[in-house]
């Protein structure tokens, strides 16, 4: 049987946008420079480096990461308005991004109505491809739009000239059943035009959806380091990463090596807690204290755990003296240090190892 050819696909990050619009979150412009830096190093396809309109201190960032030279494409994020396409020409960048509203909560929220969707679209993406190599389309809010109008949306998007339409799901109310339905028939409906998916993670599932969504033919998706974003936060880069490693028909041009020291410094520069249970980046996931765990892990680590912590950098797992601790782990443990014991003298010191292990 011939091996399958995995689809590598387009990871676009936007922790300098999307990110840095969490509570409380205010990068400087030394870290937003050296996040740029370590981001393209990591082999990340896009940058959404930041919103324009924001103003002229935004605008001299965003022009300073331009001049760094780096590999992957800058893009910067504007309202459906002539000015803040005028204020992204002012940053040098080859790419932008419009968002516009598609639901009817949002619509009915802005005053503003389907036609007058349909009409900036036409209006906007003719007259920003005339400056920037890449125009993208956001469909804001489309897990809560009607399927019809998203339809509408997509089609207007490609024939006015959008190289990609970002579908968002604002609230993180999707599910991987409903991203890949919108996915499919968006496809059905306007199948020459690539559609990248933006999750956020109010239910848990926005790198779950991200990934469906690319299962189901996306061909982008958008992501941020740590997750970090408004709320709960949006799909993560690390983890979609490595899911991506992990696939069997999808793969991505992400060093793995280097996400570890790349979401130390995003938690660094947010002031922003890693948990030791997050996923890929905790301190803590490849703990094992189980004795039926840690037995079987020393015989044959996949028993156990998903992936080898030497493909993300770590040096190694940690196995935990504990309650629950085994016989097996404590001979292994022994072993290792060069003493030899019986099963029955790790048996017994199992006691005083636990009670000097919990007084630490």
């Amino acid at each position: 049987m011939e091996p399958t050819t995995r689809r590598n696909v387009c990871i676009i990050d936007t922790t300098l946008r999307d990110g840095e619009q969490a509570p409380g979150v205010t990068f400087t412009e030394s870290a937003k420079l050296e996040i740029a830096r370590r981001l393209d190093q990591a082999g990340i396809d896009e940058l959404e480096v930041g919103t324009p309109a924001m103003g002229a201190d935004a605008q001299k960032t965003i022009r300073r990461i331009q001049a760094l030279g780096l590999k992957a494409r800058l893009s910067v994020w504007c309202r459906a308005h002539q000015d803040d396409l005028a204020a992204a020409l002012r940053c040098n960048v080859s790419a932008v991004h419009i968002s516009l509203p598609v639901s009817p909560i949002q619509l009915n929220a802005l005053g503003k109505d389907e036609a007058w969707v349909l009409r900036q679209i036409s209006e906007l993406v003719p007259a920003a491809c005339r400056h920037f190599d890449q125009v993208t389309v956001g469909a804001q809010d489309a897990t809560r739009a009607e399927s019809a109008f998203l339809g509408r949306v997509a089609a207007q998007a490609g024939t006015a000239g959008a190289g990609r339409l970002r579908l968002a799901d604002t609230v993180g109310i999707g599910t991987p059943g409903t991203t890949a339905g919108m996915i499919a028939g968006l496809l059905k409906t306007v199948p020459g035009l690539p559609l990248e998916f933006h999750g956020h993670n109010d239910l848990g599932m926005a790198t779950a959806n991200a990934i469906t969504a690319l299962e189901a033919g996306a061909q982008a998706v958008s992501v941020t380091v740590n997750g970090l974003g408004e709320r709960a936060g949006n799909s993560a880069l690390e983890q979609a990463a490595v899911a991506l490693n992990q696939h069997p028909g999808l793969t991505s041009s992400i060093n793995l090596q280097d996400l570890i020291p790349l979401c130390r410094l995003v938690a660094t520069a947010s002031a922003k807690t890693i948990s030791p249970t997050q996923p890929i980046v905790g301190e803590g996931i490849f703990d094992h204290e189980s004795g039926i765990h840690c037995h079987a892990l020393l015989k044959d680590s996949r028993t156990y755990e998903p992936f080898d912590p030497h493909m993300i950098g770590r040096p190694g797992r940690r196995l935990i003296v504990g309650t629950h601790t085994g016989t097996a782990v404590i001979h292994h443990l022994l072993h290792k240090a060069g003493i030899r014991a019986a099963p029955q003298q790790a048996r017994a010191l199992k006691p005083l190892l636990l009670q000097f292990t919990l007084h630490q």
